[in-house]
């Protein structure tokens, strides 16, 4: 195998690499929406800050099942046998 290979099978490279691509395209459209909220007339301003709090609950939710179905698809195996921790 070549180092890229070598590096790719790694499960702590894995999941770092879907970790940041995950916080990449959440985070920017996470931005957007906060943007529009808090720019909006109709809307106080408490609203963004509600609307960012669960948003931070709910990206680990949604980034845990990702990781754990990412794992499953790419390994055969469960994420806690592989290297890669909750």
């Amino acid at each position: 195998m070549s180092k890229f290979q070598d590096l790719m099978s790694n499960p702590v490279v894995r999941s770092l690499l879907i970790f940041s691509a995950f916080r990449a395209v959440y985070g920017a459209g996470i931005l957007v929406v906060t943007w529009f909220l808090a720019t909006s007339d109709e809307t106080p301003f408490w609203v963004s800050i509600v609307f960012l709090m669960c948003s931070m609950v709910f990206s680990r939710v949604l980034f845990k099942f990702l990781k754990k179905r990412w794992s499953k698809e790419e390994s055969g195996s469960p994420a806690s046998q592989d290297g890669i921790t909750s």
